[in-house]
């Protein structure tokens, strides 16, 4: 059996009081979907790309992101002890919603434990035993590629959700749009409030946050496409398991599209789904 202390990694962390732009470079730059916080070097909070995507795109200030404090979004952090076997942890990730807790020694805090942890102890200790149709989520956001951008993130904040998948109009996936899409347009966009003619792709486009859902400003403009991922990561639905997490932890995401026999798009795997195998596994 493995526990919390074998799979725990490094944090990283952000002083307290830090901005909104520090935040998002850090998060942006370190590749990380949530950073601790800390205050006089002990830790006391977290911060989620999730949760810092749906806050820029509904806060409706005026401020630029270096003048909005990070205390905005923190969230309480949720702690295991080191000995915490690794399929309780998954429990208490799947209970509580969450994708990471903090790791303590003595109350100590030693490390984070995130859902990719659990995926990659998966991966090594499930090989086999289950399919990705057993787990995947059947229900999956998507939009039309040519849809106005501002409509895709309004469904991304309606629904809670950090990825919407994008079709043709011949119903095939052709791409996928992320918080982390819009994550460098919102670097930009929060230090001007001047709109820039963005029919030159080579312009920087630099708009308010607001622009994201506005239908007569930037999030009307704009396509989709002109902002998506093209290229989905997909895997069979009747696929292992364990393979599909490799998959994920491999191209660094956090989901993939699932595909029936005909090629089509029929669900999401995540690594949320791949914790609540390892939840049921037990």
């Amino acid at each position: 059996m493995k526990y919390a202390k074998d799979y725990k990694n490094t944090p990283r962390t952000i002083k307290h009081d830090s901005n909104l732009a520090d935040v998002l470079k850090k998060i942006i730059d370190e590749k990380k979907s949530r950073i601790l916080v800390t205050e006089n070097n002990k830790i006391t909070g977290i911060v989620s790309e999730k949760d810092l995507g749906l806050f820029l795109l509904t806060d409706e200030t005026e401020q630029k992101l270096d003048e909005i404090p990070l205390s905005k979004i923190v969230k309480k952090i949720i702690s295991v002890d080191e000995n915490t076997s690794l399929d309780e942890c998954a429990e208490i990730m799947l209970k509580k919603a969450i994708g990471s807790l903090v790791v303590k020694s003595n109350d100590e805090v030693v490390g984070i434990l995130t859902k990719t942890d659990l995926v990659r102890y998966f991966t090594k200790t499930h090989a086999g035993e289950k399919i990705v149709g057993e787990y995947m989520s059947p229900y999956y956001a998507w939009q039309y590629l040519d849809t106005p951008l501002y409509k895709v993130v309004t469904k991304m904040i309606d629904e809670k959700i950090s990825r919407v998948i994008l079709r043709d109009h011949d119903e095939m996936p052709v791409g996928i749009v992320t918080f982390r899409d819009l994550f460098e347009l919102a670097l930009k966009q929060g230090k001007y409030e001047d709109v820039l003619d963005n029919t030159d792709p080579v312009i920087s486009v630099i708009f308010p946050r607001k622009g994201f859902i506005s239908e007569s400003g930037f999030g009307g403009s704009v396509k989709a496409s002109d902002v998506m991922s093209k290229n989905i990561v997909s895997v069979d639905y009747d696929e292992d398991l364990a393979k599909a997490g490799t998959i994920l932890l491999e191209k660094n995401i956090n989901g993939a599209g699932v595909l029936s026999g005909h090629g089509s798009i029929i669900g999401i795997i995540s690594k949320s789904d791949i914790v609540k195998a390892m939840a049921f596994l037990k």
